[in-house]
């Protein structure tokens, strides 16, 4: 975005154009109730409660800064076709609100997106186009349609209509909880972290808005420090909702008066609290969505100026989003799964007599270790000449300590387990 655009923006009516945003999405957009979390409320020792945009319409918050980009148009833009780049959660969005006002979408998509998106997309009326092989080229061909044939783009995140809509989050959370202290929300591009800011600092500015990026996603973190705005060198997160290079010119300059805070999570933070949410909230998140809820053990929240008298805080973090297909949620669940104990993998050599395996079993039905899978392989022993074969197996534990206690049981009987994972 052009600097004299982004000024422009920043001298609008913030409050008015906030308000203007919650009259449009009436009856398109979900008010997503808050969710208590006592697991988490007990784990971080502040009262943490859930804006759930997993729940939204379409699966995540993208439709509320679509829908009202796309509402503020005249019939005779609308007339001209709407036209996005996005691989996810975005066109969904713009294809549902295009929908809904009766227009045209086209949204182009990298080849390489997954069929189940784009099959999403299609579902809600647009037409699809696959042109590309990363976002950065998809990107470049809606430009090339909007430049050449009228269309109208709605950017993913740098536009003051898209944040707006995205602000409206902020809205419902200070009406829905008037004690919040702090919210917690993902950063990609910024649109939704600088809309919720927006929408929070304008009615109630004492409220503290703090931003979580994954370790592999660093354009924020660089950015915020350098005072402008300085794009990633690579991306590598898990999180691809918030996998972005560079920070939005309009979300980079609200972000960087109104943010309070900015924590950086692990791959394996955000894992685990997938697995939390499918477990203790029976929730699905998708990678992006969890990225706020990693932050929740991170926060440094001592350096409030408000006396503790006030008492704990409360904590708002957003699930931005829900929508993550089966294999991916497998995979998520098992690193989960392993990173806080639940699954273990060794390896054992056992001489080759008969008898050997019956031990190995008996050892750990008396831990109580649970067998998923069991490779007993003479060809993969350290040695092929001596007598001795190797044995692979995967158990689902009950955390660290049980995990000690087995490999314990099993040097205890004379072996030399390895673990793997």
């Amino acid at each position: 975005m052009e600097q004299n655009e982004v000024l422009k923006a920043l001298r609008r009516d913030h409050a008015a154009e906030l308000k203007l945003a919650a009259e449009r999405l009436k009856g398109t957009a979900r008010h997503t109730e808050i969710i208590p979390s006592p697991v988490l409320s007990e784990m971080t020792g502040h009262e943490i409660l859930l804006k759930p945009e997993n729940l939204q319409v379409t699966g995540s918050f993208k439709i509320r800064g679509a829908y009202n980009k796309i509402a503020s148009l005249t019939d005779e833009q609308l007339s001209h076709g709407i036209v996005t780049a996005s691989a996810g959660n975005h066109a969904q969005g713009v294809a549902y609100a295009a929908r809904e006002r009766g227009a045209k979408a086209t949204i182009c998509m990298p080849q390489i997106t997954p069929p189940l998106k784009v099959d999403a997309t299609k579902a809600y009326g647009a037409d699809v186009v696959l042109c590309g092989e990363v976002f950065d080229e998809a990107a470049a061909h809606a430009q090339e349609l909007s430049d050449n044939e009228g269309m109208i783009y709605v950017p993913p995140f740098d536009d003051y209509e898209v944040l707006c809509g995205q602000g409206t989050i902020g809205l419902e959370i200070l009406e829905d909880v008037p004690n919040v202290t702090d919210v917690v929300v993902p950063l990609g591009g910024g649109g939704l972290g600088a809309g919720v800011a927006l929408a929070i600092k304008t009615f109630k500015p004492e409220v503290r808005v703090i931003g979580a990026i994954p370790e592999g996603s660093p354009a924020w973190k660089n950015s915020l420090a350098a005072g402008h705005v300085v794009p990633a060198d690579q991306v590598r997160t898990s999180a691809e909702g918030v996998a972005v290079k560079r920070p939005g010119d309009l979300t980079f300059a609200l972000l960087n008066e109104f943010l309070d805070d900015l924590v950086t999570v692990t791959e394996r933070d955000i894992n685990e609290m997938i697995l939390l949410m499918l477990e203790k909230h029976k929730l699905v998140v998708e990678a992006a969505g969890a990225v706020s809820l990693a932050a929740l053990e991170h926060l440094n929240l001592r350096s409030r100026k408000f006396a503790e008298a006030q008492g704990p805080h409360v904590v708002v973090p957003i699930l931005s989003g829900g929508n993550e297909d089966t294999v991916s949620i497998s995979a998520v669940i098992q690193k989960g799964m392993i990173a806080r104990g639940r699954i273990m993998n060794f390896e054992v050599e056992l001489p080759d007599t008969p008898g050997q395996l019956v031990k190995v079993a008996t050892i750990l039905a008396e831990q109580r270790a649970n067998v998923i899978a069991l490779d007993h392989d003479q060809f993969k022993a350290s040695s092929h000449y001596t007598d001795s074969v190797s044995l692979d197996v995967t158990v689902e534990t009950n955390g660290p300590e049980h995990i000690d206690r087995i490999l314990d049981a099993m040097r205890a009987a004379g072996f030399r387990p390895k673990r793997i994972y």
